[in-house]
């Protein structure tokens, strides 16, 4: 019996050293953090994130990827259409006279389908030659073409119906059910509307953006932002392009989290807090609430004298989250796309390893007879 005892005891003398040191862990302790920032030769700027801290670090220039576009606000458009050059016309052209240049005896009206604007806005008309409907509704379009006609065949009258053409339409390219190239039905045709006709959102899409693509210039908001705002909802005009698309923007977790990931913003703004829930939460055995760490890099222009901003380029900021202040101010400290959101291993977590390993060697000597 003494024999595995004083084994035992010598184990434990054995461990006791590397106890009152530091196993190898997946993640820092916050202490260590603290202290390499007290260096001199630090390569980093520490900060402690409070209620009194929150508006400077507000102030300090954005980084990673935070694309800013403007986007259109909502108008009201006329709930008609206007021709365009490309769209194509039927016209059908009804007659009863008995000498009819247009119909027969037999056929009182005649239909010329697929009449195509040109370039320049005209149609071409047999008898009366080209006409130019640029510009105008199908209504008055008609009235055009009509009193055109009357001066040839006065007792003819015409019908007009408009096929939409590319000037006319909008490209719904990605991100729902249906993309496809939609006619513009009139011009009050908005963001939303062409959604809804592409049989909306794809639901696997997180936080998903909006791109409107006009000539040459590229216009953005989220989603979410125009479901809450119908002052967003922007006219469309012929030829837009419409893409709908996951949100890039990322942020990395790391040590004591739920889950070691990237993870992609689930929405417009996400505070300290929305990360931690998004990673998974802490590690209940292993993690130190006091020890939330915020890694982030900002770029060397951040730093310029004149310029409201960090120490250093390489920041990292603590929040402890068994105080309210701490707690208040995770919910409003934002991460930015790019940050390390790091969870630190509690001091007594290697305690716990210890235990753990005095543990095993009491389940081997019992599983030999030993003891």
């Amino acid at each position: 019996m003494r024999l595995p005892i004083l084994l035992f005891a010598a184990v434990s003398l054995l461990l006791l050293p590397v106890a009152c040191g530091r196993l190898p862990g997946g993640a820092p302790a916050s202490e260590e953090i603290i202290k390499q920032s007290s260096d001199v030769d630090a390569d980093f700027a520490l900060y402690a994130v409070n209620r009194a801290f929150l508006p400077t670090a507000a102030q300090w220039p954005s980084t990673g990827k935070q694309e800013r576009l403007n986007w259109i606000g909502a108008s009201n458009g006329a709930k008609t259409q206007i021709i365009q050059p490309g769209d194509t016309l039927t016209l059908r052209i009804w007659d009863s006279s008995d000498n009819s240049l247009l119909t027969s005896p037999e056929q009182r009206d005649v239909q010329l389908q697929d009449v195509r604007v040109a370039a320049n806005g005209s149609v071409f008309m047999p008898y009366v030659g080209n006409v130019n409907v640029l510009g105008l509704t199908p209504d008055l379009a008609r009235e055009q073409l009509q009193v055109e006609l009357e001066a040839i065949v006065p007792s003819a009258q015409l019908q007009l119906d408009m096929a939409e053409g590319r000037n006319n339409s909008v490209d719904l390219v990605s991100g729902v059910a249906s993309p496809g190239t939609y006619p513009m039905p009139n011009r009050n045709f908005s963001v939303m509307g062409l959604i809804s006709m592409g049989g909306g959102i794809s639901a696997n899409l997180n936080n998903p953006q909006i791109r409107l693509v006009r000539g040459r210039s590229i216009y953005g908001t989220s989603v979410d932002a125009l479901l809450n705002d119908p002052n967003k909802d922007s006219l469309l005009r012929g030829g837009d392009r419409v893409f709908v698309e996951e949100d890039e923007r990322y942020f990395l977790s790391f040590g004591a989290t739920g889950e070691e990931d990237l993870h992609i913003f689930s929405k417009d703004e996400m505070s300290a807090m929305d990360a931690m829930s998004v990673a998974g939460g802490f590690q209940d055995s292993r993690a130190d609430p006091q020890g939330l760490l915020i890694l982030r890099e900002y770029p060397p222009s951040a730093i310029a004298p004149g310029v409201r901003g960090p120490r250093h380029t390489r920041v990292v900021f603590t929040l402890d989250l068994t105080s309210a202040d701490g707690l208040f101010s995770a919910r409003q400290f934002q991460i930015n796309p790019g940050d390390l959101v790091m969870a630190t291993e509690s001091p007594l977590n290697d305690a716990l390893t210890i235990s753990n390993i005095i543990g095993n060697f009491f389940g081997v000597f019992s599983r030999a007879g030993v003891l």
